[in-house]
């Protein structure tokens, strides 16, 4: 009986040892199982969950627009004052929802190109008021004429077409053509072939983004969606960080298997550079565990502080000899129009960038941007992109509406919030199909681990105290 008993421990033990071990083995051959399979699903190609959200996004994308209405135009125009805005918003459209046009695959330098359309929907739900509300705002023209010709004749032309078409330094604009674009009366006077169309974001509907070409990640899983700066005949191991250069992904997804150390790179058109975030903190969505990922205000800085910022540095005057930090210069890819960009209501600006603005209420929380990444696809599941387009204006003593100004103001006009949250039917689905699964062998290997050292533990105590007895 003793024996049998003590066979019976010692049997209880060995399969406790056995659970216990099993359960070590399997957790590395669960990760290896898990990483694989996400290995194979981020791939773009044909038949992966990756590439199905890749071409056409399953979530709602909205951008919303705060356009500044300028208070006082005409003390501004007279005595050169302070510009007095107040925000009106949110302006709502549906954005990103049609799919991406000419896919083309190729097999040898693995990488994807393609059309991304553009395409606008206004949603009065989501607004305050309809596209024809009016506002007042900067004449984009006018403002732009001294720095684009910086000529004494041509300005004394160009005032007297000004003069004509009875235009001046500040305008009466609906939310649509400020947006989308109007035919302006100056530039329709202008002697010369010139696009008399205006407007911050025209032309867009019916029109493309690209061609990009990313890596599809067949070959090396870290490239996956990264965009291909040399057309396929150079291998980024590496992310180029000149800030010249498209670098990093569309921020749609991001390479798999995401550490917090991590800098994620991404490309705007919009703003017609790349950009970065780094981790912010660990979030909850919709009981999935991502990481947020946030703009630093680094990325907005001074030549001197951030070098990777010295081509967005074109002039020593306006920027105080590249020592104003938190705006951008961007207009080499405007046609040379002074555009900047900046964070909405100049967060993270020196002061002298906000100091002839009146109205302005900057804060983190409102207009920073940030990424929800889910880490071990690198799938972007919420995102907000907070910018703000704005205009130099300089005074011109050739222009009579810009004569009297006595400083350089860089004006903004707008500010958007793109924003994009997975949709809870998805955010479902990809609990059960990729968070449930790993939770599921996670536990399934905790269990295993502690009922095996429990069981041996337990009957090796029961074995020791038998043995105690017997000798006894």
């Amino acid at each position: 009986m003793g024996c049998d008993r003590n066979c019976g421990l010692i049997a209880g033990a060995v399969i406790g040892a056995v659970l216990a071990v099993f359960g070590g083995i399997l957790m590395p051959v669960g990760d290896m199982l898990i990483e694989n399979t996400i290995k194979k699903q981020v791939v773009l190609e044909e038949g992966t969950i990756a590439y199905q959200n890749w071409v056409k996004t399953g979530t709602e994308v909205y951008r919303q627009f705060w356009i500044f209405d300028v208070q006082n135009p005409q003390e501004v125009v007279v005595n050169s004052s302070r510009i007095k805005v107040k925000q009106r918003g949110p302006y709502t459209y549906r954005v990103r929802y049609l799919a991406k046009e000419n896919i083309t695959h190729d097999s040898e330098s693995h990488t994807v190109s393609f059309l991304q359309p553009n395409g606008a929907i206004f949603e009065p739900s989501l607004s305050v008021g309809t596209e024809n509300d009016t506002l007042t705002v900067l004449n984009l023209a006018v403002a732009a004429a001294a720095h684009l010709y910086p000529n004494a004749f041509v300005q004394v032309v160009l005032n007297s077409l000004i003069k004509k078409s009875k235009s001046s330094l500040f305008q009466k604009r609906t939310v649509r053509e400020i947006l989308w674009g109007y035919t302006d009366p100056f530039l329709s006077l202008v002697p010369y072939p010139v696009s008399t169309t205006v407007g911050v974001f025209y032309p867009y509907n019916n029109t493309a983004d690209g061609v990009y070409t990313v890596f599809s990640g067949r070959d090396n899983i870290s490239q996956v969606a990264i965009i291909d700066t040399y057309k396929g005949k150079r291998n980024l191991s590496y992310w180029p960080s000149y800030c010249d250069m498209i670098n990093g992904t569309d921020a749609a997804s991001f390479p798999p298997f995401i550490e917090k150390t991590r800098v994620l790179r991404f490309f705007s058109s919009d703003i017609c550079r790349s950009i970065y975030a780094v981790f912010g903190a660990e979030v909850n969505l919709k009981g999935i565990p991502v990481y947020r990922f946030v703009l630093p205000s680094v990325a907005f800085a001074s030549p001197l502080q951030n070098p990777d910022n010295h081509c967005f540095c074109t002039e020593k005057v306006i920027s105080k000899n590249c020592t104003s930090y938190g705006v951008l210069d961007i207009g080499k890819c405007k046609e040379g129009k002074p555009v900047y960009i900046s964070l909405p209501h100049f967060l993270h600006a020196s002061p002298d960038i906000g100091e002839p603005i009146e109205g302005l209420s900057p804060n983190e929380e409102e207009h920073s941007t940030y990424l929800d990444v889910e880490p071990i696809t690198g799938f972007t599941l919420r995102f907000a992109k907070r910018l703000q387009i704005n205009l130099l204006v300089k005074p011109a003593k050739k222009i009579d509406v810009l004569k009297n100004l006595k400083r350089n103001y860089i004006v903004p006009v707008l500010w958007l919030n793109e924003t994009g949250t997975i949709g809870d039917e998805k955010a479902e689905k990809f609990r059960k199909q990729v968070t449930g699964k790993i939770n599921l062998l996670g536990l399934v290997e905790i269990i295993l681990l502690s009922v095996g050292v429990v069981m041996f533990v337990a009957f090796m105590i029961s074995y020791c105290a038998c043995r105690s007895k017997k000798v006894k």
